[in-house]
């Protein structure tokens, strides 16, 4: 693999590497963080198509993704991963548009966990106004970012605790249900009486939001040791996870109170004070807001190594690519996106998440295509992992996930149909407006070019 050394050198010599359990704990807590969240799709679909979409979507979903990813990666272990990789693959202009996409995209994303902790703690804390939800959810979010411009090791093993005390509750309430099963959880398979268009679109956009995002490791290859090995186990581990989290406890809950028309965002806390009394109810309140803390720090940690390595490669001003000669961390556009975090944190962004989801769906295809590409550019570099099943293997892995995006679109809300396309225009608008206004001139992708 070609570099370009003397000026990737200058730009990562101080970053820091950690190992497997905390870069698992970060990602885990990225594309999952816990039973929290999706509970609505049981009430929405119905149980049993439900725990169909929880079982069945990786499988058409973050799993083509999961062993693209992992193919880039095994020839282009490079910082910024996703980005870089569409950009070896297509050029200039679709490698800025998926590194844009993503930042951008995330602004909503992160803000809205900084909203949705203060609304947790709502109804624990009295007098809590608008402006003063605002403001907690403002040192929430910069706390964060401060873990995070500390250092990949803190932020990991932040990451490695929060999780453990997530699982304690979790692992309780499996255990309390398992002896109290009265009902089958998979009955009724639809909710009587609804168009089964709908009950297919609401189950299937929540189960993609569920198991998206996880080309976003590779963000952070510069930070792994041994990238290519460590990369490749951490896929394999985290898929799982994430399957087993999000179907064992809530059908086991299920399978005890029967109530699937009751369940919204959120009730997986009440059922456990149900199945488990005051205890067990407000230790999954306890992990309930963890776990959104987890989502959040992790968001910070993968999200902000993309503006970064864009600056790095002459995309955006080189100063928001500085390393911090302590930390080792991009700590410039850390501070950059906690300023825009904050700034939507006072408004309502929980439901403009919805229109986030064409920027990880565009980010996530250009994923799958550039490993499509890199097989016709670099069809002889050396590969410690390939995708299984030849051409056909590969044409599936791209286009399953392209067919059920397709549907996410079509099944988008009015609102989400009017705005994302807005969103997904900034990133063409922006490239022309620093290519020609600015001129900042791109250096050389010769970092992500295998020979």
């Amino acid at each position: 693999m070609a570099t370009d050394k003397g000026h990737v050198a200058k730009a990562s010599g101080a970053i820091r590497q950690i190992g497997f359990l905390p870069l698992l704990a970060v990602f885990y807590g990225y594309t999952c963080g816990g039973p929290f969240g999706y509970e609505e799709i049981f009430k929405s679909s119905g149980p049993g198509m439900a725990v169909l979409f929880l079982l069945f979507v990786p499988f058409f979903w973050s799993i083509p993704i999961s062993l693209a990813s992992a193919e880039l990666n095994s020839i282009m272990p490079v910082q910024g991963g996703f980005y870089r990789w569409s950009r070896a693959a297509f050029g200039d202009f679709w490698g800025f548009q998926c590194g844009w996409w993503n930042w951008t995209g995330t602004f909503l994303l992160n803000s809205s966990y900084g909203v949705l902790l203060m609304d947790y703690l709502a109804d624990y804390i009295p007098g809590l106004n608008s402006y003063k939800k605002w403001a907690g959810a403002c040192v929430i979010l910069l706390f964060l970012t401060y873990v995070n411009v500390r250092g990949i090791k803190l932020a990991g093993w932040l990451a490695v605790v929060l999780q453990a005390i997530v699982f304690i509750p979790v692992i309780w309430l499996c255990a309390v249900a398992l002896f109290h099963w009265h009902h089958n959880p998979l009955i009724p398979f639809v909710p009587p009486g609804k168009p089964l268009g709908n009950v297919f679109g609401a189950g299937l956009a929540l189960a993609m939001w569920n198991y998206a995002g996880y080309e976003q490791l590779s963000s952070v290859t510069g930070e792994m040791k041994d990238p290519q090995r460590t990369f490749t186990r951490l896929m394999i581990w985290n898929t799982p996870l994430n399957i087993l989290t999000y179907t064992l406890p809530a059908t086991l809950a299920l399978a005890v109170l029967g109530n699937w028309r009751a369940w919204e965002t959120g009730y997986i806390v009440t059922a456990s004070r149900m199945i488990g009394g005051e205890s067990l109810g407000a230790a999954m309140l306890v992990a309930s807001i963890i776990g959104t803390l987890a989502l959040s720090n992790s968001t910070i940690l993968y999200t902000t190594r993309i503006p970064a390595t864009m600056a790095e490669d002459g995309f955006l001003p080189a100063w928001l690519g500085k390393i911090h000669s302590r930390f080792g961390t991009p700590a410039r556009a850390m501070a950059i996106s906690a300023v825009i975090y904050c700034i939507l944190a006072k408004f309502n962004v929980v439901e403009l998440v919805n229109i986030y989801i064409w920027t990880r769906i565009a980010t996530s295809l250009l994923t799958l295509l550039a490993a499509w590409r890199m097989r016709q550019k670099a069809p002889d570099a050396p590969r410690r992992f390939r995708m299984p099943g030849g051409r056909i293997g590969v044409a599936a892995i791209i286009i399953l996930p392209a067919i059920l995006c397709a549907v996410k679109i079509f099944y988008s809300e009015p609102f989400v149909m009017r705005y994302s396309p807005l969103l997904l225009a900034t990133g063409p608008v922006a490239y022309l407006i620093l290519r020609f206004v600015f001129r900042m001139t791109p250096r050389p992708a010769n970092y992500a070019i295998p020979k």
